[in-house]
Parts: C-alpha cells; structure tokens; sequence
C-alpha cells in the first residue's frame, strides 16, 4: 500500500514530518529534530509596517481556494530566496490527498485576481503544522501568516509548529524549543477541538489584527 495519509497524521502526533531530499528526489525522509521552532500564539509579533498593510487589505485572502497551486508554488525555486526545495512529487500528491480529506489548508494572497502568496500546512485537533510558504510581491507570504495566526486564535488552536527556527521567523516572535518541551506542548493541543472555520474566510485585515492584539 505505501505511505498513506494515515500514516503521515500519525507522524504528525508523534512530532515528526517528512522531507525529501530536493525536488527530483524518490521518496522522502521522516524527521524529529532535537530542536523545534514555534510559534507561541499568545505572543505572536506584527510588525508595525506589516500591520499597516494587513489593516489595508492590500491582497485579497482567501481559503482553501487553491491548495494545489499553493504547494506547487512552494516547491518551485525562487532564485536567491531558494534554490532548493524540499517539497517531491510524493510530498505533494500526500498533501492534496490530506487537504480533500480536510486535514490540510491553504491560505492565500491574491491581487487583481493572482494568486501572488500563500502558506499550506496540516490541522490536527488543536495544532497546526506549518509546513512552507511562498511570495511572489512584497509582504504577500507574510500577510497570509498573519490571517492564518488570527484564524488559529480565533478557531482556538494551541499550537502552531513553525519546524526550525529561522532568522526570517523570529521577527513574528517564533522561537527554538527542545524535542521534550515540544512534545509536552504537542499532546495537549491535539485533543483540542478548534475550528479552523470559525474565522469567515473574507474576514478583514482589522478582525484579524484585532484577535491577535487580544491574546498578546
């Protein structure tokens, strides 16, 4: 039978995630680092200038609208941004086959009807597991980070798993956390029953920013 989608939830509960090796790669590698990067909801940072543009509505977000083109987008490379990717063709159709069972979103940035950036990432209980962004114009990525942080608040989620701690992560106040303390923070938000629907999808730039103030 292979790798199924059960399989790969169930690594997801144990605290381990595939990756493979670069994009023409068979197969992939399963993987539970000593150190975890995170995203603590209740001090989840917006910067001033990214704020502004969030309260804008600059980009039109949307969800679970093109979950395809969003992971495909993720796994193409982007010049000096990244010339390598980890997402194969056995990543992607595991993760289409996860989002039509509903156990991963997408969330996405559009402009005059473009789809310019977005995020994918899988939902279990109360955790969400980011899995990889992309940005095709400025902030686009980032103002869908900051909509799914909101929609995670407001579904009441308690976890958002971030994988490794990068430097382009820790201005939104990610940080690095042990193997232990993160399995201690992983059991609990998985027998929580949030709602990643509980946000409308069209909601405004202000709702959002507005349920991310009210945590921090």
């Amino acid at each position: 039978m292979g790798f199924t989608t059960e399989d790969l939830l169930d690594c997801y509960r144990r605290g381990i995630f595939p990756m493979a090796e670069d994009r023409t790669a068979e197969g992939f590698g399963l993987y539970d680092p000593p150190l975890r990067g995170v995203f603590p909801l209740d001090r989840f940072h917006v910067p001033k200038r990214l704020a502004r543009t969030v309260r804008q509505d600059r980009f039109e977000v949307r969800v679970d609208t093109a979950f395809a083109q969003v992971i495909a987008e993720c796994a193409a490379p982007e010049g000096d941004y990244r010339d390598e990717t980890w997402i194969n063709a056995d990543i992607e159709a595991l993760y289409g086959d996860l989002h039509r069972q509903g156990h991963a979103h997408s969330v996405e940035t559009w402009s005059d009807g473009a789809l310019v950036g977005g995020l994918y990432g899988v939902s279990i209980g109360g955790a969400f597991f980011g899995e990889s962004m992309f940005s095709r114009e400025t902030d686009a990525s980032k103002v869908a980070l900051v909509h799914l942080v909101g929609r995670l608040i407001v579904g009441g989620y308690r976890l958002l798993d971030a994988q490794f701690q990068t430097e382009h992560l820790s201005q939104f106040g990610a940080e690095e956390i042990s193997r232990d303390e993160y399995q201690a923070r992983l059991k609990p938000a998985l027998s929580v029953p949030a709602d990643f629907f509980r946000l409308p999808p069209h909601a405004p730039g202000a709702a959002v920013l507005q349920a991310i103030s009210q945590t921090s």
